[in-house]
């Protein structure tokens, strides 16, 4: 593996800088994770703890049913 993976809790610690691009990359529509992912520029895996924790914390939504190619779509949650 030419990549180096880097330690669940020091990606979780870039959770906080890191929601403004998770956010931008959501901005035009509703995306997979490895759509995203590649918007922002980082590993599908490290997205995934960024985005469960938007999930989390009720900023980001999941489609109720994955798209054609058996992934799951996620939108910002709209302000009220």
């Amino acid at each position: 593996m030419s990549e180096l993976l880097r330690e669940p809790r020091e990606i979780m610690r870039d959770e906080m800088a890191m929601r403004r691009h998770l956010y931008a990359a959501l901005e035009d529509g509703p995306k997979t994770v490895p759509e995203i992912a590649q918007a922002m520029g980082h590993p599908s895996h490290e997205v995934m703890y960024w985005l469960m924790a938007s999930r989390r914390y009720g900023l980001v939504k999941e489609s109720r049913q994955p798209n054609e190619d058996d992934y799951f779509t996620y939108a910002l949650v709209e302000k009220e």
